[in-house]
This record gives structure tokens, sequence and C-alpha cells, in this order.
């Protein structure tokens, strides 16, 4: 689901790109021909940049997506390195509902799902709010971190409507992030995709 976000800002900045998708076939040749041994990964003039992260961070900076200011810029990385904590806690439970693992829905989302919300999302609720729910997490103006969340939280009312609920703000922030003029032609346009 996070690699829409590097897609979002180069549709944002309205910058053409080409949009290649690796199928599970033509991935094991490929493999060794990235850095990492992973994907994703941009490509700009011929060179390679790694891992999803880095790649936002690296458009968003190009593009004017990573804050205002150099302290709005380190609260954008400091909560996008909160959602990578929450994410690696709750992936196990995203793997089972993406199919990828094997495991009984209703006991992960209790075991694993709701300790991994209820950690993360009230700081969320708390920096919407604190942020004057101006449709951003950061300051007054779209950032990537945006578009991290609020992809996420689309991803989880696809898979499990109602788990959000107890988050008002954040889902207002969203839903003010999501009608961006620009990323609600994408999001209505774009490809789908299963996760």
């Amino acid at each position: 689901m996070a690699h829409k976000v590097a897609r979002q800002i180069l549709h944002l900045a309205d910058i053409p790109f080409e949009d290649v998708r690796v199928s599970y076939h033509d991935w094991p040749p490929m493999k060794p021909t990235t850095p990492f041994g992973q994907l994703p990964v941009l490509e700009v003039d011929g060179e390679q940049l790694p891992t999803s992260y880095a790649i936002f961070r690296y458009l968003a900076k190009e593009f004017g997506f990573n804050g205002q200011t150099a302290f709005e810029t380190a609260w954008v990385d400091a909560l996008a390195d909160q959602h990578a904590d929450y994410f690696n806690e709750i992936k196990p439970l995203f793997f089972v509902l993406w199919g990828f693992a094997q495991g009984d829905r209703t006991t992960m989302v209790k075991e694993i799902g709701a300790p991994a919300r209820d950690k993360y999302f009230p700081l969320l609720e708390k920096i919407a709010k604190d942020n004057g729910l101006n449709g951003h997490f950061v300051g007054e103006s779209l950032t990537w971190v945006d578009l991290l969340i609020a992809e996420h939280v689309g991803t989880v009312h696809q898979h499990l409507p109602g788990f959000l609920s107890a988050y008002p703000n954040v889902i207002k922030t969203v839903n003010k992030i999501n009608s961006t003029p620009r990323l609600k032609e994408w999001i209505e346009k774009r490809e789908p995709t299963a996760f």
C-alpha cells in the first residue's frame, strides 16, 4: 500500500513517470539487479533509489511535500517513523488480510491489530486535533506523511470497516486530505491493487 505514496506525489507534482509493476514471475531474475534485493525501487536518470521511505523523502523534498520549514520536515519524519513502528507491529494481521499468510482473522485483530491501533491512533488523534483539524497532520500544507496515513486508513477501512471509528479526528483529517483536488482525481483514476 505504501508504494502508492510515491505515485501520488508524482501525480500531485504533475511529473510524468513510468509506473512499472513487477509480476511474481518477473521478480526472481530482477531481484539481483536491485540495490537491496527488494522493491520498491525508484529509477531517476538511470540511478536506482531503494526503500519506500527513502523514495518518499526524496520525492517530497524534490517536489515540496516535506513540510514548509525544517521543523515541520522533522515532524513529518518523526510521524513517518512512528507509522513505520506501528506498521511493523500490525503487519502480520495485514499479511493475513491480504492472503499472504495463514491465521485466524478474528484472533489476530484482537491480539495484534487492536493493541497496535490503540498505541498509535491516539497519538494521531491528538496530533490531528493539535494541528487544528486543518486537513494535515503537520503544518498547513500537504506532506508525504499525510499521504502515507491517508492511504493506510483507506486500506484499514477496506479490510476492517469500523476498526478506526474511535478516532474521528483522524478520519476527518484523512477525508480532507483525500478531498485535495489532484489527489481525489488520482484516487478515482488509479489502477486498483490488492494492497
